[in-house]
Parts: structure tokens; sequence; C-alpha cells
């Protein structure tokens, strides 16, 4: 049986223009727009109407499973937590960030990753969730394990984006010492002589692994036709090594001349929204807003805080003069949608799939009134 829902007096937020009028639906699909006011259907009394957020990097999942050093969680109620918070936030296309590669010092044991990605799609298959979820892998290449924890994942269709990061000092996202310092020496209580061998053998590692082993990743991604990101490159030769390396995301870069570069060879450039909530970075690199006015900004993720995905386009869209609120919820849907092949959403366009957020916004932060993934309401 054929199902029919009418969105009407909507401003509709296509990827150029603001319309008013109504939007149908028919068995899941967007199937006719139109502009003027109507008496069918459910009135939106000029709330916006935008197509579903697509989030391609949170490690939100991470702190609902670890939420003190040490602890874990039930997996199956912390993926519920977490799709619970990230449907209320308008997101109905979210890409798990899952760790691959680990020491010591942190991280995930061999194959914890591998259950909790079991846990995802089963409960799936449950119908426990609300937003379509599908498997990013964040690869530390200069971890000794990063290709075993890889392997896990070779034959598993969810994996649609791995990105390659390395978190050594002295390069990419702690290009000084001062950030790493902090986030490694302090947090963890080490004395000076501990830091020293501590900063010695992550280097050692870098230099021994981070080459061969993004490589090897980025040749598997090919092969499977899986979207590849790099992570905080912040000089010319990062950015160099990524389109080497294939690379159609450039995540968090930490300069404006490496965010330029990618933007130039056509890799999206992802920053985070909480930057641009925030008006700067929390480990003191480049400003989100800086790229966006100087036209090198493509797409926002929520990285730690899922609302903050909503209110980061309303932002830029106020404070930006040369970016529109279409071009600002497009880089919250539309493009992060395209980067990663998923073409049948994104868009309020017929056809595509009705993944649709009813949004209130007068000033301040957007509220969320209802969501429909695929035109079954969700929240």
């Amino acid at each position: 049986m054929t199902k029919e829902t009418v969105f009407s007096n909507a401003r509709i937020v296509l990827e150029d223009e603001i319309i008013e009028g109504s939007v149908l639906v028919r068995d899941g699909k967007i199937a006719d727009i139109s502009t003027g006011y109507s008496d069918v259907g459910e009135d939106f009394e000029s709330d916006y109407l935008i197509p579903g957020l697509v989030e391609l990097h949170t490690d939100h999942l991470e702190g609902h499973y670890s939420p003190r050093p040490g602890l874990r969680w039930h997996k199956t109620a912390a993926i519920q937590a977490h799709d619970a918070q990230i449907v209320t936030s308008g997101i109905t296309t979210v890409f798990d960030c899952l760790r691959m590669g680990a020491d010591e010092d942190g991280g995930f044991e061999h194959g914890e990753m591998r259950e909790m990605a079991d846990a995802i799609q089963k409960a799936e298959q449950e119908g426990r969730l609300r937003a379509e979820h599908l498997i990013h892998l964040r690869c530390e290449v200069s971890a000794d394990n990063v290709l075993q924890h890889f392997a896990d994942f070779e034959n598993d269709p969810y994996v649609r984006l791995v990105s390659l990061m390395d978190h050594a000092p002295g390069q990419r996202q702690f290009q000084t010492m001062d950030q790493y310092i902090f986030y490694y020496q302090k947090k963890r209580g080490l004395s000076d002589a501990e830091f020293a061998k501590f900063v010695d053998r992550r280097v050692s590692e870098s230099e021994r692994n981070s080459t061969p082993h993004r490589t090897a990743i980025s040749k598997v991604c090919a092969e499977r036709g899986i979207t590849v990101a790099s992570h905080d490159d912040a000089t010319l030769a990062h950015v160099d090594e990524a389109i080497e390396n294939g690379v159609r995301l450039a995540e968090f870069p930490t300069s404006f001349d490496a965010a330029k570069a990618s933007h130039e060879h056509g890799m999206s450039v992802l920053m985070g929204a909480p930057n641009i909530v925030r008006g700067r970075s929390h480990s003191g690199n480049i400003a989100a807003r800086d790229l966006a006015e100087r036209g090198v900004l493509d797409v926002l993720s929520s990285d730690y805080v899922p609302l903050s995905l909503l209110y980061a386009p309303f932002l830029i869209a106020d404070e930006v003069e040369s970016i529109s609120l279409p071009k600002a919820i497009a880089m919250v849907t539309a493009t992060p949608a395209r980067t990663v092949s998923l073409n049948d959403r994104g868009r309020i366009a017929t056809g595509l799939r009705a993944d649709l957020v009813r949004v209130f916004r007068d000033q301040g932060v957007p509220v969320t009134r209802s969501v429909w993934r695929e035109g079954r309401r969700v929240a």
C-alpha cells in the first residue's frame, strides 16, 4: 500500500535557495516539492524543513561506551544512548568512529572494536536504532598493531570511511609541544623523565610505521571503494602525501595553507562544528570560521557534541557574509553525502530519500521539532 505524507507551509532549504511551500513524501522518498500556502498535511507554521544531517566524524559513541578511564559500559546500551542523542540533533546518517591501533598507553584491545561494530549491526537488525549507522575506522598509522585491528573489518560492508591519523609529537595536530605536554604529560601525571621516554617511543613508532601503514591501508580502501580521509594535515607535504593516498576528505587541517591546498585539489575540507560554536579550536589550531570566510570550508562534523552539527550552520550563515543558509546547511548534508558517495540523500529533491528535519529557530540555538528517516518519523 502506498503511504503518503505532506509537510506544508515550511521554509524549505534547498541546496541553493529557500522556498516557502510543501513537500510530498511517498513510500519513503521525496515525491514532489511545491511552492505556496496549503491547508493539506502537517502545517509547519514557517518552521524550516532541512535534509537529515550526515555526520562523518563523531567520537560520541566512544564516550558512552567508555565514560570513565578503564570503564566499559554495556555496548547495546551505549549504542542506544548515542543513537538517541544523534537523532534528536537532526542527524539521520552517522558514521560511528571506531579506533584502530593501540598500545599500553591507551586505545582499545584487539577485537574490542570488532565487537562494537557487531553490536551496532545487531542493534540495527533488531530495530533499536533510529539513525542509519555506518562505520568510520580511525587508523592510528603509527601504531604497531593498526593493520591487525584493521584486518578485523576486511569484509564489512558498513565500513564506508577510513581516516589515516598520526598523533606523534612535533607534527600535524601537535606541531608544538605545549599542547602535547597538556594532553599526555599533565593528564597522565608523568614525570619529566617518563614523558621524555613516552615522546621518544611515539616518535620512533611514527618514523617506523607511518608511511608503510598509510600505503597499505589506502591500497585496501582503493580496492574496496572506501573513501579515505587524511587527518590534521599541517603542511603542503602532508597534502601531497594525501593526494598520493587517494584522499577525498581532509579532516581538521591545522593550517590555512594545508586547507587551501586540499580544497584546490578537490578534497572536501572538514572542520569541527564545536570549533564554529566556540569560535576557536580546542587545541589552538586554525579556527573553522576563518576557513569559512576564506572559502575553503566544505564539511562540518559534530566531533564530540552532536547538537553542534545543527547549530553551527546557522551561526555561519549569521556571521559570514559570503555564506547563505542553504550553503551552510549543505556543509552538513549534501557535501558530506557526496564525499562518501551516498548520492541518495543529503538534499531535498524529488526521488531522494525522505531524510528530513523540522527545525524552529528564531534566534540562538535551533530546536529540532521532528525528524524523519526514509519518511518514517524517528524523533
